[in-house]
């Protein structure tokens, strides 16, 4: 069963920047040292959260579908609901393969296939017996059947990262941890430890930078993923005891781990935009809407609002802490300024999917 990662002490080097009011979010340049917050227009403040659905245990990922429902699944139940916006859900049959609670599998990230109208594809990303797989299903609107493997081998431990989202180019990228083994992150015929993009057949994408799965490396627990109007790829990351991370990804990049955690001065190494002590961090879900990212916090139970122009982030500001427990996921809502919200571990059938209304 997939579990959040007990923080361990650690050798590596770590940065030593850390501003005067410790834990909160700190703007990094890319020589490592403290920057002046950038001018940064602020965005809107939140205006409302309600529940949208309750009943839930772990709902893990979030993906919109055509109509305005969405799929949401629980890790551990292997459960997947059709959930609409005024909050009727409906479970949603399970291929056999995702279908099996108590097999001590999980069922982590899920995406709906861009070319929605031709295929009807929904994929997965799922922790079973031998590893970490990325799955393709069809969906007929009650149904989830044609299970087909897409990518296996990715190794399976306590850090699996397991995001999976379509960019703007139409190809799938996916979050993979170092399942324990922090050295695969830098070795890149690892799948592990990496950001990964694909075609749907689950093959290497056109114009990835070693000619394999791999996107950028060095990662130790990467979580969110989102994209700016711009087109701009931003990650969130799990640290181990000092930092965690907001990353602007770029192909080819060495994101540091282990080497480094949070921002360092080593050669070749790509510093984080942000980072930001455990307490008020562990970053799970990353969204991008009206001007800001969003980051949902496990061990930081909150709501990270982040302006950001162009690659210049801005002042974050903290939203709803302790007043939800741990956040998991966020998305964007299809065609309204506002953004949907998975919690995370409030006990069996404790948790919602909860709505919040930005300015």
């Amino acid at each position: 069963m997939y579990v959040d990662t007990p923080r361990r002490r650690t050798t590596a080097r770590v940065a030593t920047a850390v501003a005067a009011t410790a834990g909160l979010l700190v703007p990094l340049a890319e020589s490592g040292h403290a920057a002046p917050v950038p001018t940064v227009p602020a965005a809107h403040a939140p205006s409302g959260i309600k529940t949208v659905s309750s009943g839930l245990t772990i709902p893990w990922g979030v993906a919109w579908l055509p109509d305005g429902s969405a799929l949401v699944n629980e890790r551990d139940s292997l459960k997947v609901f059709r959930t609409t916006p005024s909050g009727k859900r409906t479970e949603v049959t399970a291929s056999p393969q995702i279908a099996a609670p108590n097999s001590g599998q999980s069922l982590l990230g899920i995406a709906v296939s861009p070319n929605w109208a031709n295929d009807h594809h929904v994929f997965i990303y799922h922790g079973a017996k031998e590893g970490n797989r990325i799955a393709r299903l069809t969906f007929d609107g009650s149904k989830l059947t044609g299970y087909k493997t897409l990518v296996k081998g990715i190794k399976r431990g306590l850090h699996n990262g397991g995001r999976i989202k379509f960019g703007p180019d139409g190809y799938l990228y996916a979050t993979t941890g170092d399942a324990d083994n922090k050295h695969s992150a830098q070795d890149k015929k690892s799948l592990n430890g990496k950001i990964l993009r694909m075609t749907k057949e689950g093959k290497p994408a056109p114009g990835n930078p070693f000619g394999t799965l791999v996107y950028s490396y060095g990662h130790r627990n990467p979580q969110g993923l989102t994209w700016d109007t711009q087109g701009h790829l931003w990650e969130t990351e799990i640290g181990d005891a000092a930092y965690d991370e907001l990353n602007l990804v770029k192909p080819g990049k060495n994101y540091g781990w282990p080497t480094c955690e949070g921002t360092c001065s080593a050669a070749g190494m790509t510093n984080p935009k942000h980072q930001w002590r455990p307490a008020k961090g562990v970053p799970s879900g990353l969204a991008y809407a009206d001007g800001s990212l969003y980051v949902a916090a496990l061990k930081g139970k909150r709501l990270w609002r982040i302006p950001v122009t162009g690659t210049t982030i801005g002042t974050p500001v903290a939203h709803y802490t302790n007043g939800y427990g741990r956040l998991r996921d966020v998305v964007k809502v299809p065609g309204k300024n506002a953004l949907w919200i998975t919690t995370d571990q409030a006990g069996k059938g404790g948790d919602r999917v909860l709505q919040v209304d930005l300015g």
